[in-house]
């Protein structure tokens, strides 16, 4: 089983035009191999097979990898780390600070920083109005966490003047556009994802900060 996983894997980074190294690659399959292991018992996310996790999670999260060009990065609403924990295994370089407010899930995230030893890796718990930094994010990406008024709403204190938002949606989301402030929307840029194996569509949303 593990090897039809590695091959999915490593199929589909070349897909999608990415270069990893071995260990890259043997990190994401042990990430892969602890995130199976606590759905188990901790119900991690609804997704149940590891080849379909190796499509919907990793290479979905390694599809806004071009999109990532600053340093100082939150993935808000993490869930099991997505995608925050394919992300920093591709950027050691970039930091992430990953923020959900359920223990189960960062307890996870916790184990999973230190197996893999992702120094370049925060994990915090704490919901995502509630929490507060010295330093403000270059990038604040979320992967199905809310709406894009909820996102803004419960973020943009954490959000750096010239910063942006990166929201991963599946459809176009042209109602939740809709909703924003009409400034706000000339900010906004539209990006189609492809994503192997995934024959759903997928759309990445990216938000400018611009001080007011």
């Amino acid at each position: 089983m593990v090897e039809s996983q590695h091959l999915l894997l490593v199929n589909g980074i070349k897909q999608m035009g990415l270069t990893l190294t071995t260990g890259q690659v043997d990190a994401l399959m042990t990430y892969l191999g602890l995130l199976v292991k606590w759905n188990q018992a901790y119900n991690l996310t609804a997704i149940r097979d590891p080849n379909t996790m190796v499509e919907r999670h990793l290479l979905d999260s390694l599809s806004v990898t071009p999109y990532i060009d600053k340093d100082h990065i939150l993935d808000v609403g993490t869930g099991p780390g997505l995608p925050g924990i394919p992300l920093a295994i591709f950027f050691p370089d970039k930091h992430f600070s990953l923020l959900d407010s359920n223990g189960k899930k960062t307890r996870f995230l916790t184990q999973v920083k230190i197996r893999l030893e992702l120094d370049n890796v925060t994990v915090v718990q704490s919901r995502a109005e509630e929490f507060e930094v010295k330093q403000s994010f270059d990038i604040i990406v979320s992967r199905a966490f809310a709406s894009l008024c909820d996102m803004l709403q419960n973020t943009h204190h954490l959000c750096a003047d010239e910063g942006y938002f990166l929201a991963m949606k599946g459809l176009y989301p042209e109602a939740e556009i809709a909703q924003l402030d009409s400034k706000m929307t000339e900010q906004i840029e539209a990006y189609q994802l492809s994503v192997p194996g995934c024959d759903a569509q997928r759309h990445l949303i990216k938000i400018s900060n611009k001080p007011v």
